[in-house]
């Protein structure tokens, strides 16, 4: 009987971190939302490079999920990163446009410099209004940040584009180090959108 027990909760235990992590051949899932493991953009297969939830006070209020051409396991790896980008974000809770702009606009202030903000200045005003264009962001509703190789970052609301394009990769790149900067949203967040680093090869005797 003992070992009858011990087994079912080991069982159990399997399912659990596989329903965490995988929920069928394709998809991941992380605290009920589900993500593809590779989608198309622009016309080309990106992975699934990590995913993690962006929490406040304890409250969830949107998974991440970052799409990659070819998976990045640093940083600097994902900045330089040919092809197209997609950070999909689904909320977990409704949330103001004013307060959803205000992190955002924060979470540039903190991981930019002036230096580089001041040649970025007007993209970063046109991210702001859009915004101003959004009655509030709900529960379930998902947002592409999308970066599309000769036309720009381009945003999605639930598939349907919202706000101007950006032109400038630097811009791009200061938006994602929102979530991967020096002084990332959410510390706990930053490492789980970077893929395993890869395994260092055995040297042959």
């Amino acid at each position: 009987m003992i070992a009858m027990k011990s087994f079912s909760f080991k069982a159990l235990l399997a399912s659990a971190l596989m329903a965490f992590a995988v929920t069928s051949a394709g998809a991941a899932e992380i605290s009920g939302v589900k993500y593809d493991d590779a989608m198309k953009v622009s016309g080309k297969e990106l992975k699934l490079n990590g995913l993690g939830v962006r929490t406040k006070f304890v409250l969830k209020v949107y998974a991440a999920g970052l799409y990659l051409q070819e998976k990045q396991s640093t940083v600097e790896g994902v900045l330089k990163v040919e092809g197209p980008r997609r950070m999909r974000l689904v909320m977990m809770r409704d949330v103001t446009s004013d307060s959803f702009g205000e992190a955002f606009m924060a979470g540039l202030n903190d991981n930019v410099s002036t230096a580089e903000k001041s040649k970025i200045i007007s993209q970063i005003s046109k991210f702001g209004e859009m915004f101003a264009l959004l009655p509030g962001l709900k529960s379930g509703d998902v947002l592409d940040l999308d970066w599309l190789p000769g036309v720009g970052m381009q945003n999605f609301l639930n598939g349907k584009p919202i706000g101007e394009v950006t032109q400038d990769l630097a811009f791009y790149n200061a938006v994602l180090k929102i979530w991967l900067g020096e002084k990332p949203v959410d510390r706990s967040l930053k490492p789980k959108l970077l893929a395993p680093a890869p395994a260092p090869a055995v040297e042959k005797k």
